[in-house]
């Protein structure tokens, strides 16, 4: 794989919504804070994007693509003079995959996804970015079309495997996204998702990430993009921000954590296969670089994910009830806050999906609300 496909296959993004709004009228929705990335798409109409901290509103256009990696709150308006509403008191807790229609739609679509990641090391693609990355050249917003199209039938019309297609869809509007950013960005940018863009260091890069367990040396990365080991090692690391080697190490020892995280290896075979000759040269190299050890890094990961899971159980059960025949909405039209949940119909979906709710961290935060009565 290319590097950009080895980090996003890494950091394992998750659509954890994917959706669309059709606004009609004059509108200002203020959003709050948010983990991962937001990427979204105009797909008629013309709004006004403001993100806390960013100094100047961005005007959207019919085509034009939206990226917010920072998880800074966020408005958007047709009139910057609007006083803006939270988003919770106009959307209506639709349905994971849907086009939700506020005050009769028609003058503004608005549709893609919200991407969470299943690793920690998120920081490693989202700090690369800008507050608000925006794809507005012509170009650019045509090789977007397809994708735009696609991804608004697939949540307005309901279609056998519409849901997984309209997700699958949303993150190729990501990546293309990304692509395009990567294409247009700032020739003095320091890291390695700017080196992608030089020809010299996206080979060097690449290379390593192919054969991470070579024991690659600056001479040899040197003579592969064709330059002296002092040029080379001197542009690596204005570009990229570390030498090749230190990019290399954290390169292997993430993948080594992941690895640690997702499987019962044990650790002298994923030593070997990341090309160290003994455990103890890697659990020495992993401490320093992650600040662990290998062993203390899998039971992390491991109650994480444990975690992570549950939560997402809830997420399914708490829509389930919501939306599904216990569904009710707040006296406000949106979704009713976890106090006001109904956590019998809750226990009743998660039981269904074996999970008890006392394994879920948000749920056991929920003191206000009656606990579940056994039946």
């Amino acid at each position: 794989m290319d590097p950009l496909s080895d980090v996003l296959s890494l950091l394992k993004p998750r659509t954890f919504m994917s959706r669309g709004i059709d606004v009609g009228g004059p509108h200002a929705v203020q959003f709050g804070p948010h983990e991962g990335i937001k990427c979204y798409a105009i797909g008629s109409g013309r709004l006004w994007l403001s993100v806390d901290g960013v100094p100047d509103p961005v005007q959207l256009e019919r085509g034009d693509c939206f990226l917010l990696p920072t998880g800074r709150p966020f408005r958007l308006t047709t009139d910057l003079r609007l006083t803006p509403v939270d988003f919770r008191t106009l959307l209506p807790p639709e349905p994971n995959g849907a086009i939700t229609t506020v005050n009769g739609g028609g003058d503004a679509l608005i549709v893609g996804g919200h991407f969470t990641f299943g690793s920690p090391h998120a920081g490693m693609l989202l700090g690369m970015l800008p507050p608000i990355v925006h794809i507005r050249k012509e170009v650019d917003k045509a090789a977007l079309r397809w994708l735009l199209r696609r991804l608004s039938e697939e949540l307005r019309e309901e279609q056998p495997g519409g849901f997984l297609v309209a997700q699958n869809v949303a993150y190729l509007l990501l990546v293309q996204a990304l692509r395009l950013y990567l294409a247009d960005a700032p020739r003095d940018g320091v890291g390695w998702l700017f080196a992608l863009a030089d020809r010299e260091m996206s080979v060097a890069i690449s290379a390593m990430h192919a054969e991470p367990a070579r024991r690659w040396t600056l001479g040899e990365l040197a003579e592969r993009v064709g330059l002296s080991r002092s040029t080379f090692a001197l542009k690596f690391k204005a570009t990229v921000g570390s030498s090749p080697m230190e990019y290399l190490t954290r390169w292997r020892m993430m993948l080594a954590e992941d690895r640690l995280g997702a499987s019962s290896e044990p650790v002298g075979e994923i030593a070997a296969a990341l090309g160290y000759e003994s455990e103890s040269a890697f659990s020495t190299a992993f401490k320093r670089v992650m600040g662990r050890s290998p062993r203390s890094a899998r039971g992390d990961r491991a109650r994480v994910r444990t975690g992570r899971d549950a939560e997402g159980a809830f997420e399914v059960a708490r829509e389930r009830a919501l939306v599904g025949e216990a569904g009710r909405e707040s006296d406000l039209g949106g979704r009713p806050s976890l106090g006001q949940q109904p956590l019998r119909a809750v226990d009743a979906h998660l039981h269904e999906i074996g999970v008890r709710r006392d394994a879920v961290p948000r749920a056991k935060r929920a003191h206000e609300v009656e606990p579940a009565q056994p039946a």
